[in-house]
């Protein structure tokens, strides 16, 4: 997710204008919504100072703007984070392990990430019972969604 789609996530989740959150980080009235519409539609970025501001009216992180570094273990966690805020992925425990999961209330959100996962669970499944080599699994990750169905060495 794009920052300016974030922009947008935290301002409405904060019950905000565009105009409002403008006006809170600076730009004049006159011009507060047209420069919020223009970060919020990617038009233009906003640059580090203008970022912290967001973030400080928003009452969250600066990294929970940002488009996520996966490199580090916090950016991976606002990854998982936003995964949460747009597809309802959640956190809970199964037989004292730690999960993740879909929420089943995210309507159609839900549905196509749970075929999704399942066409991910599928191949997992057949890389584990020897039905695949690892370099296809791989393949068919790495082309995914392009090659969602890959033989098996049965269908060879």
């Amino acid at each position: 997710m794009a920052i300016g789609e974030r922009i947008r996530f935290f301002r409405n989740l904060r019950g905000m204008t565009q105009k409002y959150l403008g006006m809170q980080v600076g730009f004049p009235e006159k011009t507060a919504d047209i420069r919020m519409a223009q970060y919020e539609s990617g038009s233009r970025t906003p640059k580090a100072d203008l970022t912290n501001s967001l973030a400080e009216v928003f009452g969250v992180s600066t990294s929970a703007l940002t488009v996520p570094d996966i490199d580090s273990y916090n950016g991976l966690m606002y990854t998982l984070f936003t995964l949460e805020d747009l597809y309802g992925l959640k956190i809970t425990e199964l037989d004292e392990e730690v999960c993740l999961h879909l929420d089943k209330g995210m309507g159609a959100n839900y549905i196509t990430m749970f075929e999704m996962f399942t066409a991910w669970k599928e191949q997992t499944d057949k890389l584990k019972n020897g039905e695949i080599s690892k370099e296809e699994y791989d393949k068919w990750r790495y082309n995914y969604p392009a090659s969602n169905v890959i033989n098996t060495k049965e269908d060879k």
